[in-house]
C-alpha cells in the first residue's frame, strides 16, 4: 500500500475516532462517567480535565457521583458541570456532587438521534475529504505509472466505502441506544 494511501487511512481513522469521542458525550438517559469526559474546570488558575481532579463513580444507573481528590474544589466542579450545559443539575454536598440524570423524554431522544446523525454526516464528509486529498495527489504522482494510479485509486475507493460503512454501523448503534427506553 502507497504512503498516500497509509497516511489517507491514518486520517480516515482519526474521523471514526472523533465521531465515537461526539457520540459519548450524547447522553442516552444511563448514567455514564464519560457523559463528563468533556468538562473542565478551573484549577489553581489552570482549566483541567474533570476525571484528572475527580473520582467519577454510577450509582443505581441513574446517578453520578463526583468525589474530587480535593475537598475545597467541590463548589468548583459543580459550577463546571452546570456551565458545560449538559442538561444536569449537580447537588454539592461536604466532599461530593451528586447529579441526579433524569429520563429523557420522548422528544429529546428524538433530537439527540438527530444529533448522532448529524456527528456521522460530518465524520462521512471529513473520510470524504481525505479520500479525494489522497485521489488529487495520486493524480499528481509523476512516479507512479498509468495502470498503478488507476489501483491505487480504486484502493482509496475501496478504503472510503470500509470507513463510511464503519461510520453507518457506529451511528445506527448510537441512535438505537439512545431511542431504547
Amino acid at each position: 500500500m502507497s504512503d498516500i494511501l497509509l497516511n489517507a487511512e491514518e486520517k480516515m481513522m482519526g474521523a471514526i475516532d472523533n465521531l465515537e469521542s461526539n457520540l459519548r458525550q450524547i447522553r442516552t438517559g444511563r448514567a455514564s462517567g464519560q457523559m463528563l469526559e468533556r468538562v473542565q474546570v478551573e484549577y489553581y488558575g489552570a482549566m483541567t480535565p474533570i476525571n484528572q481532579i475527580a473520582q467519577i463513580s454510577v450509582v443505581e444507573g441513574t446517578q453520578l457521583v463526583v468525589k474530587p481528590y480535593d475537598r475545597s474544589i467541590v463548589k468548583g466542579i459543580a459550577h463546571a458541570i452546570q456551565a458545560a450545559n449538559l442538561g444536569l443539575n449537580p447537588q454539592a454536598e461536604a466532599d461530593v456532587i451528586r447529579i441526579q440524570v433524569p429520563q429523557l423524554t420522548e422528544d429529546r431522544r428524538k433530537e439527540l438521534a438527530k444529533d448522532a446523525q448529524k456527528y456521522g454526516e460530518e465524520a462521512k464528509v471529513a473520510i470524504r475529504n481525505v479520500r479525494r486529498d489522497a485521489n488529487d495527489a495520486i493524480k499528481k504522482d509523476k512516479e507512479l505509472p498509468e495502470d498503478e494510479k488507476k489501483q491505487t485509486l480504486e484502493e482509496s475507493q475501496k478504503l472510503t466505502d470500509k470507513y463510511i460503512k464503519d461510520v453507518d454501523s457506529i451511528t445506527e448503534t448510537k441512535k438505537k441506544e439512545i431511542l431504547n427506553v
